[in-house]
């Protein structure tokens, strides 16, 4: 008997982090509905993830909304800059794959390494970002991130190569956007950074650079 209630406790601790997890999924969605709320969402989303996937805190929508508030006031202009060359990148990806001649071969072979590179990074700033202190800036997070990228460098070509697959298989089944656009990305940064996020005395004795 205690066996099997031991089983259902824990069958119940995971579909209450899986139903935490489509909440903030939920939420990212509709807060990310604005150009400029897009990023923001999607930084909140990261920096509680941890506490949603350890079930450690209570109130984790009133933690997210809070972290969006941070990442909104902080990050909303860098947000922006990173929608449209985001889309920029994507329009000549689109363009330079439906042209014909050489110069589309050289196109392609500068841009989908350049795309690979950038995903990486964005990839490596989620990772380092949910540990960031509430006075980091975009400077700091993106040098933290290269140096991420840097150190790990195997480990986030996997993950770009993993995200990469996940949207080729959003692209035929639009559900899983709907499912997944946020949480994806999150959880990739999530594995790529180790886990949980680090206490306040483990932030304090490591010798890494605070953000």
């Amino acid at each position: 008997m205690e066996q099997a209630g031991g089983r259902t406790n824990a069958v119940l601790a995971k579909l209450t982090v899986v139903g935490d997890l489509l909440l903030l999924q939920l939420t990212f969605l509709v807060l990310s509905a604005g150009i400029i709320t897009l990023f923001p969402a999607a930084f909140a989303l990261q920096r509680v993830l941890p506490e949603a996937i350890s079930q450690e805190r209570t109130g984790l929508m009133r933690l997210y909304f809070r972290e969006f508030r941070w990442a909104f006031k902080r990050f909303w202009m860098s947000g922006f800059g990173l929608y449209v060359g985001g889309v920029m990148l994507a329009f000549g990806l689109a363009f330079w794959a439906n042209s014909s001649g050489p110069v589309r071969i050289f196109a392609l072979a500068i841009l989908i390494p350049l795309t690979g590179m950038i995903i990486g990074l964005y990839l490596s700033g989620l990772a380092v970002l949910r540990d960031a202190g509430t006075d980091a800036t975009m400077k700091t997070v993106f040098r933290q991130a290269n140096l991420f990228l840097l150190r790990r460098s195997l480990a986030v070509a996997g993950g770009v190569v993993g995200l990469l697959t996940w949207f080729a298989l959003a692209s035929q089944v639009p559900t899983l956007l709907v499912i997944g656009s946020g949480l994806v990305p999150a959880l990739i940064a999530y594995w790529l950074g180790g886990g949980q996020r680090r206490t306040e005395s483990e932030e304090k004795d490591s010798g890494d650079v605070s953000i």
